[in-house]
């Protein structure tokens, strides 16, 4: 993760740092998933971050939840619901193909791929439409006034 956030915060692609550290993308995607570097590898990354092979060589987090702002905490949260929007609706893509393929090869004259394709696609739908904040039922603001409820009713108990 130290890496990643180096790399980062210099505004590189892991491409860009590939190519100045002289490694290979791969490596590079290798030690952001946490991948063990030789020190060989180390040796390269510290002279193009500017720090020493000790620095690299121990793992830091990220980032800490108490140092984030709440527009920050707000972004991460944000990213994260947008990756599982994306990741529902290639799913869901990816599905709903397989089923027409399986309904066409069959020789099943009716579609019933499209009541699947309707009642799953509704359910994308609405998370794209929450993610977007196009029609948010339950926003940061719903979720503050219901724990505050649940809390006033905990402090009356």
């Amino acid at each position: 993760m130290l890496i990643r956030k180096l790399r980062i915060d210099k505004g590189w692609s892991q491409e860009t740092l590939a190519e100045v550290s002289g490694l290979s993308v791969r490596t590079i995607q290798r030690l952001e998933r946490g991948d063990k570097a030789s020190l060989e590898t180390l040796t390269a990354l510290a002279a193009v971050f500017e720090v020493d092979v000790p620095t690299l060589s121990t793992e830091a987090p990220m980032y800490t939840p108490n140092e984030l702002s709440k527009e920050e905490r707000r972004a991460i949260r944000y990213v994260r619901d947008l990756k599982a929007f994306y990741s529902h609706a290639a799913t869901y893509a990816v599905v709903i193909f397989g089923l027409f393929v399986i309904n066409l090869f069959t020789g099943i004259t009716t579609p019933w791929f499209i009541w699947p394709m309707l009642g799953w696609g509704v359910g994308v739908a609405a998370h794209g439409l929450s993610v977007f904040e196009v029609m948010s039922l339950f926003s940061p603001d719903w979720e503050k006034r219901e724990i505050e409820k649940r809390l006033e009713r905990t402090r009356r108990d």
